[in-house]
């Protein structure tokens, strides 16, 4: 979780009553951390922020299932950059196709995030660089154990 998601976080929450954070667990990707330490992650740092109309969760398969399974009609997306949105517009349009009754929202990064993805990050934090304005306490404190 960067400071980038947790942007999109705050913002969601003033554009819905209750903004459901899921992580997508995905057999073919290979996260850093196990789901249990993402989920934990994120709750301390939402809690950390005062954020309280925030749900975290997990799902695996597909996005429109679990939206339809919390009772929604709205997926929140973050857009950083032109390939993000290419990318985005074309799950958004699958997604419709899949269920024409939800709709996916994009919220565009904020400019002082706009650059800053995970995978810098982490290149980051393995050559022992400052990453405490890329990420939150939670997640830097657990990237310097993992990198140490």
């Amino acid at each position: 979780m960067t400071r980038g998601h947790l942007d999109v976080i705050k913002r969601g929450a003033r554009l819905f009553d209750t903004l459901v954070v899921a992580v997508a667990i995905n057999i073919e990707k290979k996260p850093l951390f196990p789901t249990e330490e993402r989920i934990a992650m994120l709750r301390e740092t939402v809690r950390a922020e005062k954020i309280d109309n925030v749900e975290i969760t997990t799902f695996s398969g597909m996005a429109v299932d679990f939206v339809r399974e919390q009772g929604s009609h709205v997926l929140l997306r973050g857009i950083r950059t032109l390939s993000d949105w290419e990318n985005e517009f074309q799950m958004a349009l699958t997604n419709r196709a899949l269920d024409t009754g939800i709709e996916t929202v994009f919220v565009m990064a904020s400019l002082e995030y706009s650059y800053i993805s995970s995978r810098l990050i982490r290149e980051v934090a393995t050559l022992g660089g400052d990453i405490s304005n890329f990420v939150p306490p939670a997640v830097e404190k657990r990237l310097r154990k993992q990198y140490k």
